[in-house]
């Protein structure tokens, strides 16, 4: 079982940063690949980045590509996203999710463990 659980969500202006962290619960954190999602009222939950166990490869969606960046401690159980140059098109509840094995899936279904979200609001 792994447990997660988001922080760092917000409110901030178009063009402003936030940093979203996932702290995951468990020994084994190194053999889990993690993935960052969100989902906007309305709308389907979709993927925005994924990381493999040991952060060598990594998965951005083309919307948030050059402005998000995904990574890991696995020593300190976490899992980062940075967000910068924000978009009021980048409004969701976040989620980190967790899937065992080593390399990442882009599928939400193939996820094993999900936070509770946290909120990001990106005004104009």
């Amino acid at each position: 079982q792994v447990q997660l659980v988001e922080s760092g969500g917000g409110l901030v202006q178009a063009g402003g940063s936030l940093r979203l962290s996932c702290a995951a619960s468990g020994r084994t954190f190194y053999s889990y690949t993690m993935g960052w999602f969100r989902q906007a009222p309305g709308k389907e939950r979709e993927i925005v980045a994924a990381i493999s166990w040991n952060g060598g490869r990594t998965y951005y969606a083309d919307s948030v590509k050059g402005r998000f960046t995904i990574s890991r401690d696995n020593a300190k159980n976490t899992v980062i996203l940075q967000m910068n140059s924000l978009k009021p098109e980048d409004t969701a509840v976040y989620y980190c999710a967790a899937r065992g094995g080593y390399y990442y899936t882009l599928v939400r279904e193939e996820y094993d463990y999900w936070g509770q979200g946290t909120q990001v609001t990106v005004s104009s």
